[in-house]
């Protein structure tokens, strides 16, 4: 008698039927039929959408420093306040007053240094008094003390040689036409930017003659533009014309240069993206004593426009 186990395999084999009753449940729990064997087709679920980053244009910022005498202390503390938020300037043009502490941020220091510079300057570093009484000379100060005093600070580096692209406005006597220095001797440069008619005697630079910037451009926004500036942010340290309280020389001459500088300022300040105006009252051009409450004043007229700032130069990324 034949063992039964030998039987199993001709039983399936010879009846299908019973094969098919058999596994049908089998194939059907995995979702296949029987007699069709080919895989299911599943639809992949769509990949959330990546936002694409915004391709950040290269943008360029130039800093306009005005003119004011002793006022310019101020633009030390509108630096230290840019510096604090991280807006990095690359191009410096500086009139008068501005183009002295505007040749020393070129040329490396930051706002902290030059505020350190500032407090230990003595007045009289920079106040060579020439003597009228034997000289034919048409100023009171030669400018040769604060030609050296600039010089010293930019370590005899010439302007072309400073850290950040830096230039300085004077006036050319003899046409009146505003001159952009942006080579040469930074000392020299920075003096006859600087050289109030009358207070400091002409600078002679390859032979003309250069006095203040102020004269023709109070606060050089035209020429940080024509270095290539994309957004100028501008500081006016002038001061309106007021009635004087005294009869002294230097404060005539100050108060002169401040009224032609009025209409000047309204037409070039408005070419500026941004305009910084430090609350400086009652500070004369001459009062050297009052340089930290400029600075501070500087400080906090940036400060509060650090939004609109920050704004301005956002949107001149994205565009």
């Amino acid at each position: 008698m034949p063992h039964f186990s030998s039987r199993i395999p001709s039983l399936f084999a010879c009846n299908k039927p019973v094969l098919a009753r058999l596994i049908a449940p089998v194939l059907f729990a995995f979702g296949l039929s029987a007699c069709n064997t080919s895989p299911q087709q599943v639809t992949p679920s769509a990949a959330p959408a990546i936002p694409v980053a915004k391709t950040l244009k290269p943008l360029r910022i130039g800093l306009a420093l005005g003119g004011g005498a002793a006022r310019g202390f101020a633009h030390i503390g509108v630096i230290k306040a840019l510096e604090s938020q991280g807006i990095n300037v690359d191009i410096v043009v500086g009139t008068s007053a501005g183009s002295v502490v505007g040749a020393m941020y070129a040329a490396g220091n930051n706002g902290f240094a030059m505020q350190k510079m500032a407090l230990d300057m003595d007045e009289a570093t920079i106040s060579d008094w020439s003597l009228p009484l034997f000289s034919k000379s048409s100023g009171v100060l030669k400018g040769d003390a604060l030609q050296a005093y600039v010089n010293r600070l930019v370590v005899q580096a010439p302007i072309e040689k400073l850290r950040k692209p830096f230039g300085a406005v004077a006036t050319d006597l003899a046409t009146g036409h505003a001159v952009l220095f942006q080579r040469g001797n930074t000392g020299a440069a920075v003096r006859a930017s600087s050289a109030v008619p009358g207070v400091f005697q002409p600078v002679k630079i390859n032979d003309r003659l250069y006095v203040d910037g102020g004269l023709v451009s109070p606060v050089p926004v035209r020429f940080a533009r024509e270095m290539g500036a994309d957004l100028i942010i501008a500081v006016n340290i002038s001061s309106p014309p007021e009635a004087l309280v005294s009869n002294a020389t230097l404060d005539i001459l100050l108060q002169t240069v401040a009224i032609m500088g009025q209409s000047i300022n309204q037409f070039e300040l408005k070419q500026a993206e941004i305009v910084i105006r430090p609350e400086l009252p009652g500070m004369k051009g001459n009062d050297f004593n009052g340089r930290n409450l400029a600075i501070l004043a500087g400080e906090k007229a940036a400060m509060a426009l650090m939004p609109e700032i920050k704004q301005k130069i956002k949107a001149m990324q994205e565009r």
